[in-house]
């Protein structure tokens, strides 16, 4: 009877148990760890750029961080090149006394300098408890310290075998249990201590220790960079793992992947999207709104080659829109051909800075010492607030342009500037083994203003501001551009990358261009009349009349005599850089009927002229033709497409006593331009041109002014007398 009731008793138990079991979902979750249960810890003694980005990405997604040994003297060791960062264990075992007894408190441990979040707390708790273990570390595929121990490590069938200690996560009570172990010094190494607790199969069964083998919260960049691309989202960005088809909630640049986490933190996680652009540009701006006191700013000038278009880089330069008074101005010259341009931008400016220094040729400085000796000026005078670096291959277009660098207040960052039409720049997004140039993905949208913001980047040139402070504490040291066999920019930028200081380019604003000094030939006398070719936009800038572009905006084209259009096309230095050209050459023909220059030695209508082949200046004229005469030409003869291209390019010189007009005659030509060079009225009186067809006269020229007008059969014409001085006119007979 007692067997049949506990028969019956067991019966309902089971009943009751199934009905219970019944009730509840098919797939029940645990019920979720509440966030204000989550402490993450980490170790940092100073507040090093990634220290300070590390805690803006802990901020935007609201973690609660306590930062262990603040200001204390960092004992663990060269952790970067070697072992070491036991201080770390030491100060989370102090810190985990105080928590030994929180059970339902999960503490995550993490790296600061080299390390980011991707995802919020929520997630990060979820997946912490899908591992369904008390302490869960990062883990990667490569073993560190020690390599002897990989064949101890429990087999996985697949994801990442090895722990790395830049990551862990875990119940207090376990945490605490674990760390208290540690009894060694500050600079024996993590790792290899969390390393033998885990190997251990009885600590790691009684703390419940496993391995984040899929990077489902951890992602260790070292070994694993070809696993991670950027996934944007319409709010913010995260990182995949494609390997493991995972969003780590943590990354991780730890080894020699710090440049790559760079690149990825210029987007995670609201840096940098396609839908609103660059999410944190705004953010801890320097202000100069009610500002009455600027920042002084040392700027150091460097020449370094032969260098297109110097006297312009000093205009550019010297219209900063900045106080005189808070500049101080150094500038080494190492090329005796600019010792001309340097006499001259002294002697009118040496009393408009604060102070002007001038290091010369003869001073016999490398690059590196030279630049080394600039930034020093700035190291040593406690008043200095900013550095400003640019070589004179810089053609700044900008006039805030160092107000928008100070304002950005970042401890080193440029303008970004590029060559025209090409994607040569002064930056490297990427960096390849051997620490040379690589393309990063985002290379090319950057130099094309297709993403647009503040970029960490690991090399720059050219131009840069840094900021006092950073010269005077991280690059305190003298010799910042003499490193191994490094150029000096080479070696400023690895020196920046080893102490920690992150360089930036900025895109947000046009800032100019980068001069080309390749191919700079300086053995004639006005040399950058040939930079047609390497610096079109320079060179147009230079040389091509200022109103040239209303010939098509404003139909500014006169036509003074039937069919003879006349308009603008060469600036005041054209004019005068070609006349200098032709009297540095010298040798005028002198007007004579015999001409060996030409095809058959016979001229029918001589001017003492010298042609461009004669300066070697003919394929340049011909390109200008083509370039800036073309469109003119079609604009004014219309539906008449010019070749532009012509045999008899050249410079005429008249005066009173040797040539002083030119007879009735047409050109060979289906057109031609004569243009005018200098002034009559301050240069030369007479001058002009007579068309007789239509008894029209052109007697007052324009200085940097053409007339064109038809070579054969309808404009006969003539060279007016010259009755005093030098005119001079360079013409063309253009299509023959």
């Amino acid at each position: 009877m007692a067997l049949e009731y506990m028969q019956l008793f067991y019966l309902f138990i089971l009943t009751v148990l199934q009905f219970t079991h019944s009730l509840q979902p098919a797939n029940s979750e645990p019920v979720p760890i509440p966030t204000d249960k989550l402490l993450v810890l980490t170790v940092a003694t100073q507040q090093t750029d990634g220290f300070l980005r590390f805690m803006q990405t802990a901020k935007y997604f609201n973690y609660t961080v306590k930062v262990l040994g603040m200001g204390k003297e960092w004992k663990g060791g060269d952790v970067g090149n070697s072992i070491g960062g036991g201080q770390k264990v030491r100060l989370l075992k102090e810190a985990m006394q105080n928590y030994a007894d929180h059970e339902d408190l999960v503490v995550m441990s993490v790296d600061s300098y080299d390390l980011i979040f991707a995802g919020g707390p929520e997630e990060l708790l979820k997946k912490f408890q899908q591992a369904n273990h008390k302490v869960v570390f990062a883990a990667e595929g490569l073993v560190w310290p020690d390599k002897r121990l990989a064949d101890k490590y429990p087999s996985i069938r697949s994801g990442k075998r090895f722990l790395n200690s830049g990551g862990i996560i875990g119940y207090a009570p376990h945490i605490n249990k674990m760390v208290q172990q540690w009894e060694l010094h500050d600079n024996d190494d993590d790792q290899l201590f969390y390393t033998k607790v885990y190997l251990d199969p009885l600590q790691r069964e009684r703390l419940n220790i496993t391995l984040d083998h899929k990077s489902q919260i951890f992602q260790n960049l070292n070994g694993a960079v070809d696993e991670v691309l950027l996934k944007f989202g319409t709010e913010r960005v995260r990182a995949r793992n494609v390997v493991y088809d995972s969003l780590p909630v943590v990354i991780h640049g730890n080894g020699n992947t710090k440049i790559y986490l760079n690149y990825l933190a210029n987007y995670i996680p609201n840096v940098w999207n396609y839908e609103q652009g660059c999410g944190v540009c705004d953010n801890d701006l320097f202000d100069f709104t009610d500002i009455k006191d600027y920042p002084s700013v040392t700027i150091g000038v460097f020449i370094e080659q032969p260098t297109p278009f110097v006297p312009e880089f000093f205009e550019k330069l010297l219209t900063l829109d900045y106080p005189k008074d808070k500049l101080h101005i150094f500038i080494h010259n190492n090329e005796v051909y600019h010792e001309k341009h340097m006499q001259k931008l002294w002697v009118q400016n040496k009393n408009v800075f604060k102070s002007f220094k001038v290091v010369g040729p003869e001073e016999n400085l490398s690059q590196g010492e030279a630049r080394n000796m600039g930034m020093e000026l700035c190291r040593k005078r406690e008043s200095c607030d900013y550095y400003f670096s640019i070589d004179a291959d810089v053609m700044l277009t900008n006039t805030q342009t160092l107000r928008l660098l100070i304002e950005q207040n970042r401890k080193i960052i440029g303008p970004l500037v590029s060559r025209h039409g090409k994607l040569w720049s002064n930056f490297w997004g990427a960096l390849s083994l051997d620490g040379y140039y690589a393309r990063s993905e985002d290379y090319i949208d950057i130099v094309q203003s297709k993403r647009v913001g503040v970029w960490n980047i690991p090399y720059m040139a050219h131009i840069y501001l840094i900021k006092g402070e950073t010269l005077r504490n991280e690059l305190k040291e003298r010799n910042q551009f003499v490193l191994e066999k490094l150029d000096p920019d080479m070696a400023l930028c690895k020196n920046a990358r080893q102490l920690g200081v992150f360089m930036y380019i900025t895109n947000r604003h046009e800032f100019g261009r980068l001069i080309s000094t390749a191919n700079y030939n300086t053995s004639h006398f006005n040399n950058d009349l040939w930079q047609i070719f390497e610096n079109p936009v320079d060179w147009k800038e230079k040389y091509i009349h200022q109103n040239y572009s209303k010939i098509f905006t404003q139909n500014l084209a006169e036509q003074p005599c039937p069919d003879v259009f006349w308009f603008p096309i060469f600036s005041e230095k054209a004019c005068d850089e070609l006349i200098g050209e032709m009297e540095h050459y010298g040798s005028w023909s002198g007007g004579k009927y015999t001409d060996k220059r030409i095809s058959g030695g016979y001229e029918n209508v001589p001017t003492d002229d010298i042609h461009m082949t004669q300066v070697d200046y003919e394929k340049e004229w011909l390109h200008f033709i083509r370039e800036f005469i073309s469109p003119v030409t079609l604009k004014v003869f219309s539906g008449y497409y010019t070749k532009g291209y012509a045999l008899l390019n050249f410079v005429v010189k008249y005066t009173p006593d040797r040539q002083a007009s030119l007879r009735p005659h047409h050109d060979s030509s289906t057109f031609t331009i004569n243009i005018a060079l200098n002034s009559k009225g301050t240069d030369f009186e007479g001058g002009g041109c007579k068309f007789h067809r239509y008894n029209c006269s052109l007697e007052s020229p324009r200085k940097g002014w053409s007339f064109m007008h038809p070579g054969r059969l309808t404009h006969l014409h003539e060279g007016l007398p010259t009755t005093n001085g030098t005119r001079y006119i360079a013409v063309s007979f253009i299509d023959p």
